[in-house]
């Protein structure tokens, strides 16, 4: 048997010596290590050995396989270099043709619409500054002037996430970007809580809603809270703001203009629209024929809420106003699709 096992793995390596080809090697690999072949059928014959002899003959018959393996290996990468030679020996290569380009990546829409956003504000001295994605119920809402049971909360369909002993005051991922004026409030008002410092703040970050998915509505999406507080802060203070951003966003010219609206942490709240730049303010489809695009709510700060973030609203005011990113990039390139954003298609991205 042993004798057998030595002829086997000579045989095979002669063999191969001979071979030029990779059909010719396709042939020796069956031919020697398929399941058939002499070295693989050797092994059911160690049962007319004796118990001593098994271990050693087992032993040596796979070092013959991995042997016949390592072989197979090496003649298939030299036959692979030797055709690669004789191709280029045979072919003539223009070197001076161009190389193939390397596709390059790009940012997300959605990333250059929230870092444009977020550049224009640091510009007008906000500092950017993130918040939780996973909210507590009092942070989310009742600081926020959102009681329990306020109809005002039926606005936004909360994903509720399940939590023992959070009965109470239950977690959820946030409906809105506005619980990090409360972060934010509380954070700089214990500096000095008898005097705190004014702040001037950006909140970037992903919401979520329990909505259905259409062309408009999406369960996740992007928003830039912005917040300004300190002493003899006005709604002129509000109103200048907005209007430099609207011109620095799409360009001089923009024209805006603001309506009363509801929002349970600001008051007075309005929304602020800029005059359509498709339509120049004529009336188009994209602005529905009105002459003027929605692009954020704002309003000043509710007393409430300036409260519960340690700023005595005797003393301080402030405004703050909320805006989608996802939507000025929506009418800015007259997408009609929100769902474009997250369909990962690659067509639609690489227009960006």
């Amino acid at each position: 048997m042993f004798e057998k096992l030595k002829q086997i793995e000579m045989e095979a390596l002669t063999s191969l010596g001979q071979v030029v080809s990779n059909e010719d090697l396709e042939k020796w690999r069956i031919g020697n290590l398929s399941r058939n072949s002499a070295i693989m059928t050797i092994f059911s014959q160690m049962g007319s050995l004796s118990k001593e002899d098994r271990p050693l003959f087992g032993q040596q018959a796979n070092i013959v396989k991995q042997t016949l393996e390592q072989a197979f290996a090496e003649k298939r990468e030299k036959i692979k270099n030797e055709e690669l030679e004789r191709s280029l020996a045979s072919e003539v290569l223009d070197v001076t043709l161009p190389g193939r380009p390397v596709r390059k990546g790009s940012y997300h829409p959605a990333t250059i619409s929230l870092r444009k956003i977020l550049r224009i504000l640091a510009d007008m001295g906000f500092q950017t500054y993130t918040s939780p994605d996973v909210e507590t119920d009092e942070i989310n809402f009742q600081a926020l002037n959102f009681p329990p049971h306020h109809p005002a909360r039926e606005m936004q369909d909360s994903i509720y996430i399940e939590a023992e002993g959070r009965e109470e005051n239950p977690l959820l991922l946030r409906t809105h970007t506005s619980p990090g004026q409360i972060h934010a409030m509380r954070k700089f008002s214990s500096k000095d809580p008898l005097n705190p410092p004014s702040l001037r703040i950006a909140l970037p970050g992903m919401c979520y809603r329990y909505e259905q998915i259409t062309a408009r509505s999406e369960v996740q999406f992007y928003q830039v809270e912005g917040i300004a507080v300190g002493k003899n802060i006005t709604y002129g203070d509000l109103k200048g703001t907005l209007a430099d951003f609207a011109r620095r966003m799409f360009g001089e010219s923009a024209r805006v203009r603001f309506r009363a609206a509801y929002f349970p942490f600001t008051e007075p709240s309005a929304e602020m629209d800029v005059e359509c730049f498709v339509c120049g303010g004529k009336g188009c489809p994209v602005c529905k024929n009105s002459g003027w695009l929605e692009i954020l709510g704002s309003g000043m700060v509710h007393p409430v809420v300036m409260q519960n973030g340690g700023y005595d609203p005797e003393v301080y005011s402030g405004f703050a106003f909320g805006m989608g990113p996802q939507r000025q990039t929506m009418l800015l390139h007259k997408m009609n699709d929100i769902r474009y954003f997250w369909g990962n298609d690659i067509r639609f991205l690489e227009q960006f």
